[in-house]
């Protein structure tokens, strides 16, 4: 196991600290700047950060002026279209799921924003438990074989990590099968 030392903090170089031992911005706290199903701008001592959001956050966001957002940073380099995208969560529970379905082979950055815009954490993580392809399919850009992958890397994984205990999700049996 490869330990990097950063700031006096050691990080360990494994699969369950991969994701953590890149993170920047754990958080964004500050005003509402501007809203939209999209997208959030959030005012923190007058720099305003741009989050892509789900309509589940953008649901949670309305009416409020002081919030925290959850961030998930995309470092897009190669040619003339580099770019770093930050993704906003209202909830950590969020953003753990958002990080474990874009590590399923056919489900990029977007599609994963379009599949909690479509439901929420639990129900998505219900789907996910109980094998419910239909409903995962039913997700704009998600066919069945994806729906399948998803089922099928995600599933221990969802109740491994504690996510679902926290969504409350109960795993059941009425998972459909296709031949």
């Amino acid at each position: 196991m490869r330990v990097r030392t950063f700031r006096n903090a050691e990080i360990k170089k494994d699969s369950a600290s991969k994701l953590a031992s890149t993170v920047m911005i754990e958080y964004i706290k500050g005003e509402i700047a501007e809203l939209t199903p999209a997208l959030a701008v959030i005012d923190t001592g007058g720099v305003g950060y741009a989050l892509n959001i789900s309509l589940t956050t953008y649901t949670a966001l309305q009416g409020k002026r002081q919030v925290k957002l959850y961030v998930h940073e995309v470092l897009s380099a190669g040619g003339r279209d580099d770019s770093f995208t930050l993704y906003g969560f209202v909830a950590k529970q969020e953003r753990a799921l958002y990080r474990l379905l874009i590590t399923v082979s056919g489900v990029g950055v977007n599609t994963a924003r379009m599949m909690l815009s479509s439901m929420s954490p639990a129900e998505l993580c219900n789907a996910i438990a109980n094998g419910d392809e239909r409903l995962i399919k039913s997700v704009k850009g998600i066919g069945l074989k994806t729906a399948q992958r998803i089922i099928v890397d995600l599933k221990d994984k969802i109740m491994a990590s504690g996510i679902a205990d926290e969504l409350h999700v109960a795993s059941g049996s009425s998972a459909s099968s296709v031949n």
